[in-house]
């Protein structure tokens, strides 16, 4: 019986997380890892005591939901909430970070980012990800291959 490899691990939480998710055009999750440690975790959603989308619709403003926070966002809001420094951490991403987060993501010291889809990669995103050293990669993850490490036990 062979163990899950730290990756899946950390993807698989990722994606546990987005079905958390209450924005109804696309379901994230984020983990943010230090020392093969989860130090937080986010998933895209409304502001705490807002409506959610699954509730009223998004709120669309230039093709995007204004109503919700991504989940990279959460999880880095996660840290500052509970005083976690997300310096020299990985960050794992169902999706891969639209601009906004992947400042964010920058400007919080994350050195690796792991991302299993596509999702309107940015080109300004990936020149800021090299530009500051920021190692970035997308691993191959399928949530249903999962279950097969239940099956195997």
């Amino acid at each position: 019986m062979e163990r899950i490899n730290w990756t899946d691990y950390f993807m698989a939480q990722s994606y546990l997380l987005s079905l958390r998710s209450t924005c109804i055009r696309l379901s994230v999750g984020a983990t943010i890892v230090k020392d093969n440690r989860i130090i937080a975790g986010g998933y895209n959603g409304s502001v705490a005591g807002e409506v959610h989308c699954i509730d009223e619709g998004c709120l669309i403003e230039d093709g995007h939901c204004i109503r919700t926070i991504h989940a990279e966002m959460n999880a880095l809001l996660q840290c500052a909430k509970q005083g976690v420094s997300a310096h020299n951490a990985t960050i794992y991403v169902t999706h891969f970070p639209c601009l906004n987060c992947t400042k964010s993501i920058i400007q919080a010291g994350i050195t690796t980012v792991y991302y299993a889809e596509n999702y309107h990669n940015h080109d300004y995103a990936i020149q800021l990800l090299e530009q500051s050293g920021i190692t970035y990669q997308k691993v191959p993850f399928n949530p249903k291959h999962i279950a097969q490490y239940f099956l195997e036990r």
